[in-house]
């Protein structure tokens, strides 16, 4: 997959910017504040309906516009498509080639992208549900079927969670039932990325950390040890039935997918409490080049790669097992730095570099970085 080209108008603090990237690495580097993480937001929306960043809609237009615009000509499968996105404060739009679309199934896997970002990092530390974020934008970037049971387990809480509110229990074994059977789908397309996902982690964390720890990722949901989405089903409706009383006494659904969490883990010992900060680092590096080769292995060509403030995030022995990874695989990388990355040397004759001002880019050709 390969970014061609992408125009931004009136998106956050980009009035009117326009990048003819290069097909390998990218680096757009500036100080602070002047849309390096907007860009990559921008190129992430291409392909899916929802941001690696918490955002409503209002918050992607630019102040005093009504509407922003992403536009971008995307190389997929052998084919290229034009995606264009338009945003404003009652909805989205979405066309490709031309002609709009009303699934976002229509939309999945022309332009897929693994982000790392600060707040990847921060997920170990944080609480479930910044983990829980992850992994469902990380199924879905793999599984087209995911956003839709995602969104009807969602929508079958809902439900649910309203007529706790009301003290409304007639019609609550109904919504319970349904809750479950859309419940044990999400639970078992989370468990399917997560059993792919794991040897590739343990693989890549091995060559990180030069074979000393290992790496696990677990996802085991509260109350369910089945495999089977019957057997799925029947154990959530053991599990609400549990919780019947502290869901009537707090007015919400209290267990499900919903409040699930991700393990993360060093040699047995929780990556959270045990693990330093190298080592957290270290273990969501290993984590991202899972995913660009599990995406990889699903569409038959690598993913975009984003990388939001490498400087900060990646350092030493880190980078260089980074750009072994990258420069090894035909993958377009997009960068942002606060200043030149000695990394990027040995990538330079391959690495469009960028200075962002204000919204405004600048092409300074390619550089060693030094």
């Amino acid at each position: 997959m390969h970014l061609r080209h992408l125009a931004l108008s009136c998106f956050r603090n980009m009035k009117m910017t326009r990048i003819e990237p290069g097909e390998r690495f990218n680096l757009l580097y500036g100080f602070n504040g002047q849309g390096k993480t907007n860009l990559l937001e921008a190129i992430y929306l291409l392909g899916s309906p929802r941001s690696f960043r918490s955002s409503r809609l209002p918050e992607y237009i630019c102040h005093g516009e009504t509407r922003a615009q992403i536009q971008g000509e995307v190389e997929s499968g052998g084919a290229v498509s034009q995606i264009k996105l338009t945003m404003e404060s009652a909805g989205r739009r979405v066309e490709i080639d031309g002609k709009g679309i009303q699934r976002a199934s229509d939309l999945h896997g022309r332009l897929s992208a693994v982000v790392f970002s600060p707040d990847d990092t921060f997920m170990v530390k944080m609480g479930p549900e910044a983990r829980r974020r992850y992994l469902d934008r990380a199924v879905y970037t793999g599984d087209i079927c995911y956003l839709r049971c995602w969104h009807t387990y969602h929508s079958i809480l809902k439900q649910r969670n309203h007529l706790l509110k009301k003290n409304d229990y007639s019609c609550l074994d109904i919504w319970t039932e349904k809750l479950a059977e859309a419940g044990a789908e999400v639970i078992e397309r989370r468990r399917q990325f997560v059993h792919q996902l794991n040897d590739k982690l343990k693989r890549h964390y091995e060559t990180i950390s030069g074979g000393t720890e290992s790496a696990d990722i677990r996802y085991n949901p509260e109350g369910v040890l089945a495999s089977t989405s019957g057997e799925i089903c029947r154990e959530l409706l053991e599990l609400f039935s549990s919780h019947a009383q502290s869901d009537r006494r707090y007015g919400t659904t209290t267990a499900g997918p919903h409040r699930d969490d991700l393990r993360l883990s060093l040699d047995g010992h929780p990556l959270k409490a045990f693990g330093s900060q190298g080592q957290q680092k270290s273990f969501v590096l290993a984590l991202k080049m899972a995913e660009i080769d599990n995406l990889q292995t699903i569409f038959n060509e690598p993913p975009l790669l984003l990388l939001d403030d490498m400087s900060s995030e990646l350092d030493g022995d880190r980078n260089k097992n980074l750009m072994d990874f990258l420069i090894s695989r035909d993958i377009q990388v997009f960068i942002t730095s606060t200043g030149p990355l000695p990394a990027l040397a040995r990538a330079a004759e391959h690495c469009a570099v960028f200075l962002v001002e204000d919204g405004n880019l600048t092409f300074e050709g390619h550089t060693t970085h030094e």
